[in-house]
């Protein structure tokens, strides 16, 4: 099974009120987003992209090289219009799975990445300590049941087919940074 692992990173990160948008933040001398990917291409997943839109994060991502960006353009219209573009990136790759997590979500360990691309459920999602997070796997039979627009993104199938779901202990920390006082929990 090819599996491909994606960062969904077009939000506009509007409730961070910091000098910077929340990805380029600063934790231990490298910005959010960075934490974010390395995390992810450390799992040796067979493919990588990352979905951008709000904000530029070249500079970010200089050393990863193996990481696909692609923009959204419709990144305002809701988190479902990236995880589209990743959907569609895959499809065009010819991927049988796709593991989505989010770009301010530092805590996330490699290990969770690798963990949920071993499982053989059509939708997988990360559970930490008896809490269902990201990052969430998905394969191909399940695409077409995603929505395209709005602002859900995979958590519509956990609710609307939970057969289909299997919950996959993982270490880590699912904690997102949306405010500055988030930034200052990882500080």
């Amino acid at each position: 099974m090819k599996v491909a692992g994606a960062l969904l990173a077009a939000g506009s990160g509007s409730r961070f009120l910091g000098p910077t948008h929340k990805l380029l933040a600063d934790i231990d001398g490298e910005p959010v987003v960075a934490h974010a990917a390395r995390s992810m291409l450390n799992a040796a997943l067979d493919g990588y992209v990352l979905v951008t839109g709000a904000v530029r994060l070249g500079v970010a991502l200089k050393d990863f090289s193996n990481l696909v960006v692609i923009e959204n353009p419709d990144h305002e219209q809701g988190i479902a219009t990236s995880l589209s573009v990743a959907v569609d990136w895959c499809e065009a790759e010819d991927f049988d799975a796709l593991i989505i997590g989010l770009a301010d979500q530092p805590g996330v360990v490699t290990t969770a990445w690798g963990r949920l691309s071993d499982s053989t459920s059509p939708i997988a999602v990360a559970n930490y300590n008896g809490h269902s997070g990201n990052p969430v796997r998905l394969e191909r039979s399940v695409w077409s049941l995603l929505p395209r627009t709005g602002d859900e993104g995979a958590r519509v199938l956990l609710r609307t087919r939970p057969d289909l779901v299997e919950q996959v202990a993982c270490e880590g920390s699912p904690d997102d940074i949306d405010t500055v006082e988030d930034l200052s929990q990882w500080s």
